[in-house]
Formats: C-alpha cells, sequence, structure tokens
C-alpha cells in the first residue's frame, strides 16, 4: 500500500505562528497544548493544502498573522502515489492566495488531483441540527476526495447560476439568455449529482467493516421540495420550466444546491437530528472513518486526516478505537487537544507535538 503524507511543513507569519518547520514521517501527529496556544492553526495550515477555503472557511487576510499583516506563507512536502511534491501556498498581503505545485504556479483546484485531505472540527458537531448548507458542504467534502473533478463542476454550477439568478432578478424574461446557462447548468448539475449519488455508495459499503465503537450512519439525499432532476434533460426541463417561478422568487429553485443529506443512526433507525451529542459526534467519526477506508482502496493510500479536538467527548473505549483505526489505516492524522493524556493510548504509534504561546507568538516543538 501506498502513503500520503507530508515529510515537511513550514508556516511563516501564519495565524499566530510566525516561523514554525517541521520535520515529519507517516505516522500520526498529535499536538497539544492550551487554548488558545495555536494548536487549530497548525492543522488550517495543512487543509489549505486541499482545494477550498480551508477548515475555517476563512479568508487569505484573516489567516495573516496581526500585527504584522504582512502575508502569509505555507511550504510542504507531500509524499504521494505518483511521488514526492513540494506545494507552496502564499499569500501576500491584502492578495488573494497562490499555488504552485513544483515550482508551478496552479489552480487551486490543482490540489484534488493530488492530495486527499479530509477534517473534522468542533463547529461540525452540530451537522445534523443546523442549516442544509453545513451538510451540503460536509458532503461535498468527502465528494471532492473521490472525484477531483468535482470542485470543477461546483464552481461552475455556481458561477453559471449566479449569471441566471442576476436574469431573474432583473426579470428578463427572453428565452434565449437563458438558453445557453440553463444547459450549462443542466450539465454540471447531473455530474454533481452522481458524483454525490456514487459517493454515498462506497460509504455505505465502507462502514460494513467499521469497528463497533462507531455506528453505521444510513444516508440519503433529499430535495428541500419535490425530487431531484438526476439526468442531465431532465435537469435542463426542470429549470426551463420553473424559469416563471424562480423569477417569482428572484433565485434558481430546483437543482443539486438544493439537496440535502439526511443521515440516521442505521442499527437503531433514528435520524441523526434526534440522536444524543456522543451519538451525533460517533456517526461522523464513522463517516470520516468510511471515506478514509474507501479512499485507500480507490487510490492506494490513506487519506491526511485533521480531527480538532476530536478526543475530548469520546469515552476510553471509543478513542482507544478511534487509535487503532487510524494506526491500522496507516493514515498520517493530525490530532489537537489539550493534554497529553487524551493521547497516551497511542504511545509510540504518533510523533507528539507541543504548542505554546509565548508573548503572543505560537511555539511548536516535538517531545518524547
Amino acid at each position: 500500500m501506498g502513503e500520503m503524507f507530508l515529510s515537511h511543513l513550514t508556516l511563516s507569519h501564519f495565524r499566530s505562528h510566525r516561523l514554525v518547520r517541521l520535520d515529519l514521517d507517516a505516522r500520526p501527529v498529535v499536538i497539544h497544548g492550551n487554548n488558545g496556544a495555536g494548536k487549530t492553526n497548525l492543522i488550517e495550515a495543512v487543509s489549505l493544502f486541499s482545494p477550498g477555503r480551508g477548515l475555517r472557511r476563512a479568508s487569505a487576510q484573516d489567516m495573516a498573522r496581526k500585527p504584522e499583516a504582512l502575508g502569509w506563507k505555507l511550504n510542504a512536502i507531500l509524499n504521494a502515489p505518483s511521488g514526492q511534491h513540494e506545494i507552496s501556498v502564499t499569500s501576500d498581503a491584502g492578495a488573494a492566495r497562490q499555488v504552485q505545485i513544483d515550482s508551478k504556479s496552479v489552480p487551486q483546484t490543482a490540489l484534488a488531483q493530488l492530495t486527499r485531505v479530509l477534517w473534522l472540527i468542533p463547529a461540525m458537531d452540530r451537522l445534523w441540527i443546523e442549516g442544509a448548507e453545513g451538510r451540503r458542504r460536509f458532503l461535498d467534502r468527502m465528494v471532492l476526495s473521490f472525484f477531483p473533478s468535482h470542485a470543477e463542476a461546483s464552481l461552475t454550477y455556481e458561477k453559471t447560476m449566479r449569471e441566471r439568478n442576476r436574469l431573474l432578478k432583473e426579470q428578463v424574461r427572453d428565452a434565449h439568455w437563458y438558453a445557453v446557462l440553463e444547459a450549462q447548468m443542466a450539465k454540471t448539475g447531473a455530474d454533481i449529482h452522481a458524483n454525490r449519488a456514487a459517493t454515498l455508495t462506497r460509504l455505505r459499503e465502507a462502514q460494513g467493516s467499521a469497528s463497533p465503537q462507531f455506528p453505521a450512519a444510513e444516508l440519503d439525499l433529499v430535495q428541500s421540495e419535490g425530487t431531484m432532476p438526476e439526468s442531465e434533460a431532465d435537469l435542463l426541463s426542470a429549470l426551463q420550466e420553473s424559469r416563471f417561478r424562480d423569477m417569482a422568487a428572484g433565485r434558481t429553485l430546483v437543482g443539486p444546491h438544493r439537496t440535502d443529506l439526511y443521515g440516521s443512526y442505521a442499527a437503531k433507525g433514528v435520524p441523526a437530528s434526534d440522536c444524543s451529542t456522543g451519538e451525533q459526534k460517533a456517526l461522523l467519526i464513522s463517516l470520516i472513518l468510511a471515506n478514509a477506508r474507501a479512499l485507500t482502496a480507490d487510490i492506494g493510500a490513506p487519506p491526511i486526516l485533521l480531527l480538532d479536538e476530536v478526543a475530548a467527548h469520546l469515552d476510553a473505549g471509543r478513542r482507544a478505537a478511534l487509535y487503532d483505526e487510524i494506526c491500522t489505516l496507516g493514515a498520517q492524522a493530525w490530532m489537537t487537544g489539550t493534554g497529553p493524556e487524551l493521547f497516551s493510548d497511542l504511545g509510540s504509534r504518533a510523533q507528539h507535538l507541543d504548542v505554546s504561546d509565548q508573548n503572543g507568538v505560537s511555539e511548536a516543538s516535538f517531545v518524547n
């Protein structure tokens, strides 16, 4: 089996870190330190080696270290099945992010072809009880790991929909203005739906070998109203037929942007939204692990996992089961927690990093 891990990471003027250089191996990375020390900032940096805005969905400007606001730079050496690659993500003061792979400038979406990064953060703990947008984002992060082209399809769909919505708000009635836009939305929308459906199939299969400590989740795609037209032709027809209704609403009311992810605790048949807080967390961990197992089978290497404060709300049995699953996968999982005792079950199976705050500057050092 191949490997996917960072063997080197440098942060310069990123968040609370003025300068950090880490040389790493493929083992899990345990990061502990007091609240506010800068632990999550480290794993946010790793999340930026995949497409999108990172695990906090922050702007490039917000990631710059204060008060200097000089811009920031991240460098990593990625070891992947395709070989070793140098990745650089930078943002000059007030500028958008720029990405380079092996010294060549590339669009952000190119990262999807190279890296696979999955994450679980405390903000996701309310995933099942809050709005559909967060669940779609969670789903699409999993979809992207299987289908790197999903990022480009989603960007194209969103851009085209914004143009269609502008016409709707301006009460444009000429069908010719909509024809090209709706054809593009139908094509990319059908691809998005197919990728999502295929991902749920892969997750269902991968949950079959899950630890009993982490319950399987039954997942379905549902629409906010009506049914999702699955084929390109059906979606095109639905967009055309919905045009006047959409004009009254001032926005597009049909398509994959209206899809929601429904989850339930499979063994109990209970909706995830009605489960206890502990069960909801366990379901999310189960899905992340299933995603990782399926990816390992597909690409021959486990993804990089980012698990922020994952151990804090798990009992001892589930913590041990999680660590065993990660080590069995062979994943470089970056895990944060306030104290080393949360990770005692890992022992030498992980590399341990202590993060502290010294007069407003985060410092990171390995410990035995």
